[in-house]
């Protein structure tokens, strides 16, 4: 169980990174507010880079999944939504590169993930995909960082995972909050 020092935004108590997903169609305009609501991060010289490939019922959904390593397709393939989330690598004022791009991307799946604990639904981000594969399944240009995945539905039930996924579906523990303090 989780334990607050401070009082948080309860969308902020209640999020994480759940496994189990029902089979629950999650409206279109749900994901469409998940995106955005990405669209309002914070971003370097208000570049928004990041961009989305959205697997919502479709062959888009079926080439998202056919991505995921082994392990993530256990539980992720479950997810009746799966979101690909980019980053353009560089300053459309002046071409040059964006050092700040990926940390801008997160910050957009940051807001989304609030947005969808905010509307009941949970939204898992994974790295275990094949980035090459998207990159071809979708021909990505080299101008994109491809970032993370997403499985975004409702929750499940978890006594359909493996065993080992079981144990694991419950949200995590987190340090304390002087360990994250470096220097006061």
């Amino acid at each position: 169980m989780r334990t607050f020092k401070y009082e948080l935004l309860e969308v902020i108590r209640n999020r994480w990174s759940a496994r189990a997903f029902s089979n629950q169609r999650v409206k279109k305009d749900d994901i469409y507010a998940l995106i955005e609501a990405a669209s309002y991060a914070p971003s370097s010289m208000n570049e928004q880079p990041w961009r989305f490939i959205l697997g919502y019922e479709n062959d888009v959904l079926l080439k998202l999944r056919d991505s995921l390593t082994s392990s993530n397709q256990e539980w992720a393939n479950q997810a009746p939504v799966l979101v690909c989330l980019l980053s353009h690598r560089f300053h459309a004022r002046n071409g040059k590169e964006n050092k700040y791009n990926v940390f801008d991307s997160g910050s957009a799946f940051a807001f989304l993930s609030l947005e969808a604990t905010n509307r009941g639904l949970i939204a898992h981000p994974m790295g275990g995909f094949d980035k090459e594969k998207i990159r071809e399944s979708f021909n990505i240009s080299d101008e994109y960082d491809i970032v993370l995945m997403i499985a975004i539905g409702y929750l499940g039930d978890k006594s359909l995972l493996s065993e080992s996924n079981q144990l694991r579906e419950n949200p995590g523990s987190r340090k304390s909050f002087e360990e994250n303090i470096i220097v006061e």
